[in-house]
């Protein structure tokens, strides 16, 4: 990480965590509600993207739980590779998420019964959480660059959970739907 020494250095950021706590919500909900193809735009679907994205999410559940033991193993120097890594994974996730759904007519899931319930209640608190994640990732990102590492660790047992459930979360989703691809 950084070499900044002053904690007051996280201060700085927080206009930065505030704006992209929001704007990354907005922006991915706007997209999300556009589809080139609907607009006259000829653009061929990017169905080959869920499969891509959902195996991005399973990367990023190893690496979060990778980094989780190094980091537990005093391996600080690989756990910060590790925790630079999942956040790169992470927007490359979202990059394809989005571009499926400007391009693609969303799925809806088949399925009848308990298991309908089941998967709604699995992609409800995926999505709620996949927002809510975001702050405590970048406050948590910020406190490790700004060296703050005692307020560091005690979010990261915020953020770590809620992230690993998000990551995993969403190949659960997509394991689930994938039968209902056109």
């Amino acid at each position: 990480m950084s070499t900044l020494e002053n904690p007051s250095e996280e201060k700085k950021y927080n206009k930065w965590i505030v704006i992209l706590s929001i704007a990354i919500p907005l922006v991915v909900a706007g997209l999300f509600g556009i589809n080139l193809r609907r607009l006259g735009f000829d653009v061929e679907p990017l169905t080959f993207l869920p499969p891509i994205y959902a195996t991005i999410n399973a990367v990023t559940a190893l690496v979060l739980s990778i980094a989780f033991w190094a980091i537990k193993n005093k391996k600080q120097q690989l756990h910060e590779k590790l925790m630079k890594f999942a956040i790169m994974l992470s927007v490359a996730f979202l990059a394809m998420y989005v571009a499926y759904h400007m391009t693609s007519d969303s799925t809806k899931f088949g399925g009848e019964g308990a298991i309908k319930y089941f998967y709604y209640a699995i992609l409800i608190s995926h999505i709620v959480l996949s927002i809510v994640v975001i702050p405590f990732v970048l406050i948590t990102y910020v406190r490790a660059i700004t060296n703050n590492f005692e307020r560091h660790k005690k979010i990261a047992r915020i953020t770590f959970p809620i992230w690993l459930y998000v990551a995993i979360t969403g190949v659960v989703v997509y394991i689930m739907i994938s039968p209902y691809y056109a």
